[in-house]
């Protein structure tokens, strides 16, 4: 199995505003995409080429959150999106990582950078309270 691995810190010193932009459909909407809602209880995320459905697995607060995909592109079918925070001085550290790819794919490559884009995103909705979201996200190519 392969994971996409980032890490990044939030110039904050409570974790907790980093977790409330992962667990809240208002905070995920903020950041990832504008198009977020939670359907009995799996998180559906839409986007113009597609979308994802997670599962939340795993909620500690200002700690740790984990979705596991249950729909969206066959290559994310069963991975996990895995969140750990820490507080390290001024910042809030955020360990990304999406794990479970069964084989090394060009999309994977793809992901990997949009996931990078995003969590800056997550990073300036949290230090300045305005992300970048699909539809206004970074476009790297055709797949969005």
């Amino acid at each position: 199995m392969l994971d996409i691995l980032h890490r990044i810190g939030v110039v904050t010193p409570d974790p907790g505003k980093v977790y409330e932009a992962l667990t809240t459909v208002e905070g995920l909407a903020a950041w990832w995409t504008e198009e977020t809602r939670d359907v009995d209880g799996i998180l559906q995320f839409r986007f113009s080429a597609g979308g994802f459905d997670m599962e939340v697995i795993e909620a500690r607060p200002s700690e740790r959150v984990v979705w596991r995909v249950v729909d969206g592109p066959e290559e994310w079918i069963g991975t996990t999106v895995e969140w750990d925070l820490r507080q390290d001085g001024d910042y809030t550290i955020v360990l990304f990582a999406h794990r479970g790819w069964r084989e090394q794919v060009e999309f994977m490559n793809h992901c990997s950078t949009k996931w990078g884009s995003f969590l800056m995103s997550l990073k300036a909705l949290v230090e300045t309270g305005k992300g970048a979201p699909a539809p206004d996200d970074v476009q790297i190519s055709d797949w969005h």
